[in-house]
């Protein structure tokens, strides 16, 4: 795949991914104030990946779209922890965090594979 197939496959799966989340948050219990907490910084995390890598391709400068590669990335495994947190105390549910899990981990993959190969590194 080219550089520009790529750019659109990764925005497409990222933005996916979010749609993703939104409707996982929208099946939760939002009376449950931890989940209140949680969910808005999940959402936040998760949905500026996107609003990093759009922000990334629009770039003048090599170091511009490294950092906001860069930032996407962090966005990425704040949102895996999250999830992780929303499992591993029961409050949502295992199998459907699991695949999201599975998803961003992807997603965080191909940032990181990202950043390498722009670095020069692989």
């Amino acid at each position: 795949m080219d550089n520009k197939e790529y750019k659109t496959f990764l925005k497409e799966k990222v933005y996916r991914f979010s749609l993703a989340i939104i409707r996982f948050i929208d099946q939760l219990d939002k009376k449950d104030f931890s989940v209140q907490v949680i969910v808005r910084q999940m959402l936040r995390s998760a949905t500026s990946i996107g609003a990093n890598i759009i922000e990334a391709q629009a770039c003048g400068s090599k170091k511009d779209f490294t950092n906001f590669i860069n930032i996407a990335l962090k966005s990425a495994n704040e949102t895996k922890y999250w999830l992780a947190l929303l499992r591993d105390s029961g409050k949502g549910d295992r199998v459907a965090i699991n695949k999201l899990l599975v998803e961003v981990t992807e997603i965080a993959n191909l940032l990181g594979s990202s950043i390498l190969k722009f670095k020069g590194r692989k």
